[in-house]
C-alpha cells in the first residue's frame, strides 16, 4: 500500500511540474471592487464583475486563494485607501491584493483595478494597475472581469496567458437535434452555432479562431462540414465520399486530419484547409479514427485503431511513418495532446470483457516514458477530454449524473467543476487561446 501511494504522489508531482501546477502558490486576496460614482446600475454590475474576477482567480489552480470571511471590514477601492498591513498580517495573511472600483456613468462603464504585493518593504508595491471602460452591461463586465483575471494570471503564473476569455465548443442536443454550441470556459454564455437540424459531432475550432471544423450527416453521408465564425454561416468544404468523421486541426492552421472510408474502410488522411491536396496516412482495415495533432511541434499525430482488436491509442509522424502503439490493454479511445507536446489524455477502460467490468476513466500518458496515471475513479462514463490553452485545465463528457454533461477539471483530476445542465452535452472542445 505504501509503494502504491509512493507511485501515485510521484505520478502527481509529475504532471504538476508538466502543467505548471506545481509552482508555489501565491496567498491572493481579491477584495470586491468599490462603486465609484451613485448610478443605480452600479449593483448589478458590481456583483457580476466580483463573482466573475474571483471564480476566474479560483478557477486557475495556482493560487492560495483567501477566504473572503478572513478579510478587513474595510476595502480599498483606489491605493490611497489601502492599508497593506491589514492585508499581508493574519488572519488573510496575503502576500498579494486584487482591489479596485467601478462606475457607471451615462450608460459607459470605468473600470480601474490594481494588484499590489501587500508584503512588500519597497517603495513600489505595485504590481498591476489596469483601466477598462466599455458599455454598461453584463456581458462587457463580465469580460472586463475576464481580462483583469488574465492579467493577475499571467503576472503571477509564470508568463502562462489566463484562459477566462476562451471558449468551449461542444455538442448538444438540447434543442431536439444534434447541433454545434459554445459557451464561455466557465459554462456562461451557452447558446447554438449550428441550426442544421441533423446530427453534427466532433467539434474542432481553428488555432485562429476563424474556422469551426466538424463532422455531419448529410443525405450522401457523413461528411466534413466547415462555419466561418468570422462570417457566422456555413462555408463550402470538399466532399469526400464513404464516411468522414473527427476532424483535427495542424497547430498552424494549414491542415486537417480525418478518418475517411472513401477507400473502403476508415483510414487517417490529411487535406489542406480547403480540403484538398489530400493524403493518406494509414493503410489497412483498421478501423484508423480520432486523429490529433502534437500541438507543439505539429511533428506528429495520435489517433486510435482497432488493427489488432480492441482499439488502442498510437502516434505516428505527420507523414504517416513510424507509428507506435501507447496503450496495450483495454479499450482506449479519444486522445487529446497537451500544449506543451509532453502529454497525451485519453478515455481508457482498462479492464474490458465479459467478466471483466470496468469505468470509461480517464487517463494522462506521458508520451515518452509512456508512465500513465488515473485522473478520474468511477465516476460514471467519461470520454472527450480535451486540453485548454493554459495546459492547466482539461474539459470532458460524462454520465456521473446520468444524463451526459460537460465537466472542467485541473489537469491532475482535481477541482471537478460542472459546465452543462440541460439535455445532453457532449465532445468538448477548447479553443486555441
Amino acid at each position: 500500500m505504501l509503494l502504491l501511494f509512493a507511485a501515485s504522489a510521484f505520478a502527481q508531482d509529475w504532471i504538476k511540474t508538466g502543467t505548471g501546477l506545481g509552482v508555489e502558490k501565491v496567498r491572493l486576496a481579491a477584495s470586491d471592487f468599490k462603486p465609484a460614482t451613485q448610478d443605480p446600475k452600479n449593483t448589478d454590475l458590481l456583483k457580476t464583475f466580483n463573482d466573475t474576477l474571483f471564480s476566474d482567480l479560483d478557477n486557475a489552480g495556482i493560487f492560495d486563494l483567501v477566504s473572503k470571511s478572513f478579510y478587513p471590514v474595510s476595502v480599498p477601492g483606489q491605493p490611497t485607501e489601502l492599508n497593506a498591513r491589514d492585508w499581508g498580517s493574519p488572519p488573510p495573511n496575503a502576500s498579494m491584493l486584487a482591489f479596485g472600483n467601478l462606475g457607471v456613468t451615462s450608460d459607459k462603464v470605468q473600470v480601474q483595478g490594481w494588484l499590489y504585493d501587500v508584503k512588500s518593504t519597497s517603495t513600489s508595491p505595485q504590481v498591476l494597475g489596469k483601466q477598462y471602460n466599455d458599455n454598461a452591461t453584463t456581458d462587457a463586465v463580465r469580460v472586463i472581469a475576464h481580462k483583469f483575471a488574465d492579467e493577475i494570471i499571467f503576472r503571477l503564473g509564470g508568463g502562462i496567458a489566463g484562459i477566462a476569455e476562451s471558449k468551449i465548443y461542444f455538442v448538444s442536443s438540447r434543442g431536439g437535434s444534434k447541433e454545434i454550441w459554445v459557451m464561455d470556459y466557465d459554462g456562461a454564455n451557452q447558446h447554438a452555432v449550428t441550426h442544421l437540424g441533423s446530427i453534427s459531432l466532433s467539434p474542432r475550432i481553428a488555432p485562429d479562431g476563424s474556422r469551426l471544423a466538424f463532422s455531419s450527416v448529410l443525405k450522401s453521408g457523413w461528411e466534413i462540414m466547415m462555419y466561418s465564425l468570422e462570417l457566422n454561416r456555413m462555408v463550402s468544404f470538399t466532399r469526400f465520399g464513404g464516411m468522414n468523421l473527427s476532424p483535427s486541426w495542424s497547430p498552424d492552421g494549414s491542415k486537417l486530419a480525418l478518418s475517411s472510408s472513401r477507400n473502403g474502410y476508415p483510414n487517417i488522411f490529411v487535406v489542406d484547409a480547403a480540403g484538398g491536396n489530400s493524403k493518406r496516412l494509414t493503410s489497412g482495415q483498421g478501423p484508423d479514427v480520432s486523429p490529433t495533432w502534437n500541438r507543439k511541434t505539429g511533428a506528429q499525430i495520435a489517433f486510435v485503431s482497432g488493427r489488432t482488436g480492441l482499439p488502442q491509442i498510437y502516434t505516428m509522424e505527420a507523414d504517416g511513418t513510424n507509428v507506435q502503439r501507447l496503450t496495450d490493454q483495454g479499450y482506449a479511445v479519444s486522445p487529446n495532446w497537451a500544449p506543451n507536446g509532453q502529454f497525451l489524455t485519453f478515455s481508457w477502460m482498462r479492464k474490458y470483457g465479459p467478466g471483466e467490468p470496468g469505468s470509461n476513466d480517464l487517463y494522462l500518458m506521458d508520451i515518452a516514458s509512456k508512465q500513465w496515471v488515473q485522473l478520474t475513479h468511477d465516476a460514471g462514463r467519461n470520454d472527450s477530454p480535451c486540453w485548454s490553452p493554459d495546459g492547466r485545465h482539461i474539459v470532458f463528457q460524462s454520465h456521473r449524473t446520468g444524463t451526459d454533461q460537460i465537466f472542467s477539471m485541473l489537469a491532475d483530476g482535481t477541482n471537478v467543476k460542472q459546465l452543462t445542465f440541460s439535455g445532453n452535452n457532449s465532445q468538448p472542445n477548447w479553443s486555441w487561446k
